[in-house]
């Protein structure tokens, strides 16, 4: 079905793009200060609905107004320049002077001196820091809510889920209380959050927008990115986000050519492969199978030629929930004892699959990381990008942690219906998750493109291309708030 008929009540201003909004503030036809009360608006009038922004911190913000000049005038050539833009951060990294929870009852009362390096880039280039976000505990699973904060609810229908693990950054972009948020990703935790709420999440390649966890700096599995309303407001905060810093080892340079110029670039011939349940590696509900083969013929025309085409992808099951549990046993099964105790049965399950894989187990992962790597290296210099599901089910009840099957087949554990974000994680290639389109239900469904190796400006062509054909609106909306 099209989009459902929805209405925004908010400040004017909040229905802005991020880009326009920048440019306005850099033109100083408004001020940070206007957008900032603004922000806050939204975020009273909506919060109580959807509970995406759960760390509050309105005089920080007035604060880092104040010294937006002075500390941030030598950045203002930057092309990820954001002149005093309020965003929201997931509460999963630190802000100097904010609390940062993580979701967990042990560390409610943690506030860090000192920001992460991705923090302080942003700030550097005139971000705003007006609130931090909802996540799962420690960023584990796909649905957002901890013994913290709660549940954070989908705002087309406040009974669903919004996704995770950043599904507070999903939520508060869709409903407009801030125009750019930083999400993560490990399995789909930007990808899946994005698609559930009807905006784009962006995981890029390691080290594209800094490096692994704080305290395992050289793991490329886990990583940061943009997430926004629309194609072009990703490239921006990407811009924001990207760059060399020796706090993040693995980090990367920014481009020579900013995402921004790269992504108004004529694409040419656009060649996309379809692999709608990518070659029976993950089920998929029939009206999921439905919306994204209308949506890709609704995109194929004579300069963009879909075909259906998948690799062959021997052994990525095992390859990325090895790696995972790599990730797990290294960061989880090390936090202290106190904060283990609080651990949900889930995370307390990956941390123990971690502690108990075998040397033969991580030695046979690594190097099929290797040869699927290659697989895909090679299939996409035929096709610009592969295009695949986010998951395979539309948003259920916010109270289940996991949906128990997917079009008839049963779901192990929590992680099994994510089987989608598996592909780009383990190869370390960049996707993108953006809106394909709504279930007969009214709720949003998203479709991941997965790029070239260290490919983000052409995947952010292609799917610029793809937001154009579809031509769905990327406006926030009220909560539509279920009796």
């Amino acid at each position: 079905m099209s989009r459902p008929e929805t209405v925004f009540t908010g400040p004017e201003l909040c229905t802005l793009s991020a880009r326009e909004a920048v440019r306005l503030l850099k033109a100083r036809e408004i001020s940070p200060d206007e957008l900032l009360e603004a922000s806050l608006e939204r975020i009273e009038q909506v919060n109580p609905a959807v509970n995406a922004t759960v760390v509050h911190c309105e005089g920080r913000a007035r604060e880092s107004i104040a010294r937006l000049d002075e500390r941030c005038l030598a950045a203002a050539h930057e092309p990820g320049w954001l002149a005093g833009l309020p965003v929201g951060i997931k509460d999963l990294i630190d802000v100097a002077g904010l609390p940062n929870t993580c979701g967990s009852p042990a560390l409610k009362d943690n506030v860090p001196d000192c920001s992460d390096a991705l923090v302080d880039r942003l700030e550097a280039r005139g971000a705003v820091i007006a609130g931090k976000t909802n996540t799962p505990e420690f960023g584990a699973g796909g649905n957002t809510f901890n013994d913290v904060f709660g549940f954070t609810r989908n705002p087309w229908n406040t009974a669903m889920n919004a996704g995770g693990s950043s599904g507070g950054s999903a939520v508060a972009l869709a409903t407009g209380e801030f125009w750019l948020c930083h999400g993560s990703d490990l399995a789909g935790s930007l990808r899946t959050p994005a698609a559930f709420c009807g905006v784009i999440g962006f995981r890029p390649s390691p080290g594209r927008c800094g490096g692994g966890p704080r305290d395992l700096a050289f793991a490329p599995e886990a990583v940061d990115g943009p997430m926004a309303r629309d194609v072009l407001d990703t490239a921006l905060l990407l811009d924001a986000m990207c760059g060399y810093d020796p706090r993040h080892p693995i980090s990367l340079e920014a481009p020579g050519v900013p995402f921004q110029a790269a992504v108004r670039e004529n694409p040419g011939r656009i060649r996309i492969a379809f692999a709608e349940d990518l070659g029976g590696f993950a089920p998929v509900e029939g009206e999921i199978r439905e919306v994204l083969r209308t949506s890709l013929d609704t995109v194929a025309d004579r300069d963009v030629i879909v075909d259906e085409s998948c690799p062959d992808l021997p052994g990525l099951n095992d390859t990325y929930l090895t790696l995972r549990g790599i990730h797990y046993g290294a960061v989880a099964d090390f936090l202290p004892d106190e904060a283990k105790a609080y651990f949900k049965r889930t995370l307390r399950g990956n941390a123990e699959f971690g502690r108990n894989l075998q040397a033969a187990d991580i030695f046979r992962a690594l190097r099929n990381k290797t040869a699927l790597y290659e697989i895909m290296r090679r299939f996409l210099e035929s096709h610009d990008v592969l295009a695949l599901p986010v998951t395979g089910i539309a948003p259920g009840p916010v109270e289940i942690e996991y949906p128990p099957s997917i079009d008839g087949v049963e779901m192990g554990d929590y992680v099994e219906w994510l089987r989608f974000s598996f592909l780009s994680t383990t190869t370390g290639l960049p996707s993108i998750a953006m809106p394909a389109g709504f279930t007969p239900r009214g709720l949003p469904v998203g479709i991941q493109l997965i790029g070239p190796p260290r490919g983000e400006a052409r995947l952010l062509q292609v799917a610029r291309a793809v937001e154009e054909r579809l031509n769905l609106p990327t406006g926030p909306i009220d909560p539509l708030v279920s009796d």
